[in-house]
């Protein structure tokens, strides 16, 4: 990526600052040519003072010359960004969302503006080790999705899709999924500490195994399902603890939550924002 690509941020929070410390970690490009736009002015001066990067309260002023706009707002600002947005995106630019639910369709419409990725980053990318899942739309040109692509890799890995619905999927897997993770590990140091362990000793022995299994995965060339079966002995420990999960549903429990978040997210492009995400049966009971 041309060190002259100039990124306007809009929305300069947790993500937002995460793709900015990206871009200039890996050197994709320098201070000068980032823009970030955020209400509040204090996150603004500490982000200048951070990064030395220009910042303004006013999401209008960040867009002028840019080739890269960056939408990373809450879904529920969207429509006040998009109204305001509408008509100045320059010509050339090509734009990033990072919004969960947010359509193609609906960003162009509101944006009046035809060249619109659309992404589903995590959180991990916060440290450059996330997943993005992407889709661009027809008219995107090969230049701005190299630049798409490489911005997104500052953010870690990225898997671009050929049809928009898998952002919905990603959002409910990869986006949602750090989440299952720290409430599994959350649960996992609980048990520890009932057991005996101290919380230090115990917050050590739920990470350095959950990032020692992934790692052993990784070097083999099994299935995952293989893999637990060698640590499953006959009568044994892991015996006894499978039995008690699949009980209580653990398997279940992990596949509801991750369609009750692609739900979700195909809510949130609808525009219900407050709408409870849990689904009714057909008794109209909450399931």
């Amino acid at each position: 990526m041309s060190e002259q690509t100039k990124f306007a941020i809009i929305g300069a929070g947790a993500m937002g600052e995460a793709i900015i410390g990206g871009l200039l970690r890996q050197s994709l490009t320098s201070p000068e040519n980032i823009r970030a736009s955020e209400p509040r002015i204090e996150r603004c001066e500490e982000l200048y003072e951070k990064y030395g990067v220009a910042t303004s309260s006013d999401n209008l002023q960040v867009l002028e010359n840019t080739d890269v706009v960056v939408l990373a707002v809450k879904p529920q600002r969207l429509e006040k960004v998009l109204y305001e947005l509408a008509g100045n995106i320059p010509t050339n630019a090509v734009v990033i969302s990072i919004i969960a639910g947010a359509s193609i369709e609906k960003l162009s419409k509101g944006l009046s503006h035809d060249s619109i990725i659309r992404t589903m980053p995590n959180t991990p990318g916060q440290i450059g080790k996330g997943i993005t899942v992407w889709f661009a739309s027809p008219t995107v040109s090969t230049s701005q999705m190299n630049k798409a692509k490489l911005m997104l890799q500052a953010l870690g890995k990225d898997i671009q899709v050929d049809e928009e619905y898998y952002l919905d999927m990603a959002t409910g897997i990869s986006g949602t999924g750090p989440m299952y993770v720290y409430l599994f590990m959350e649960a996992f140091m609980d048990a520890a500490v009932h057991l005996g362990f101290s919380r230090h000793i115990a917050e050590q022995l739920v990470i350095e195994t959950i990032r020692g299994s992934v790692d052993y995965y990784e070097s083999q060339s099994v299935h995952v399902a293989d893999l637990r079966n060698k640590v499953t002995s006959p009568g044994g420990t892991s015996a006894a603890a499978l039995y008690y999960l699949e009980k209580a549903g653990f398997r279940t429990a992990i596949s509801r939550a991750i369609w009750a978040a692609y739900e979700r997210s195909q809510q949130l492009g609808k525009g219900k924002l407050d709408q409870h995400p849990e689904k009714k049966n057909d008794n109209g009971k909450i399931d």
